[in-house]
């Protein structure tokens, strides 16, 4: 069942995606966390991800709605860039934004465990690298 908007956010934020970080309360909280703190400006997953929960792939341009595990909104983040990037392609660049990982081998364990819970894992997976900004934090 989709995730329905507060009237008020939905209409602040027309076209929103809501969505959650992480697969759990620990990791979606622990994520928010660095969201918040500023520690975090990229975040990505495996394509196949979106597409086996329908979810629209991030856009720049459009803000969504972060949720907290509860369901309830954290964060208006707006998608700046997306790149498509095969997980074994992943470079260390792309790892310090991220803000959870000290480096690449940690995003590669990290985001292989993330992934192959899921089912998506592969090599070769395509993996939607977005870079973000905080647009409104809604505890504030």
């Amino acid at each position: 069942m989709p995730i329905e908007l507060p009237a008020d956010i939905a209409a602040r934020y027309p076209g929103a995606v809501p969505f959650r970080y992480g697969d759990s309360a620990a990791l979606n909280g622990e994520i928010l966390a660095l969201v918040r703190a500023g520690r975090k400006t990229v975040t990505c997953d495996a394509l196949p991800a979106f597409q086996a929960r329908g979810e629209p792939l991030p856009e720049p341009g459009r803000i969504d709605i972060a949720l907290d595990w509860q369901g309830k909104p954290a964060l208006a983040v707006e998608t700046l860039k997306v790149e498509s990037i095969p997980f074994d392609q992943v470079d260390a660049a792309r790892i310090p934004p991220q803000g959870e990982f000290r480096d690449l081998d940690h995003w590669r364990q990290g985001y292989r465990a993330y992934l192959t819970r899921a089912g998506h894992f592969a090599p070769d997976v395509v993996m939607l690298v977005e870079t973000f900004r905080v647009v409104e934090d809604f505890e504030r």
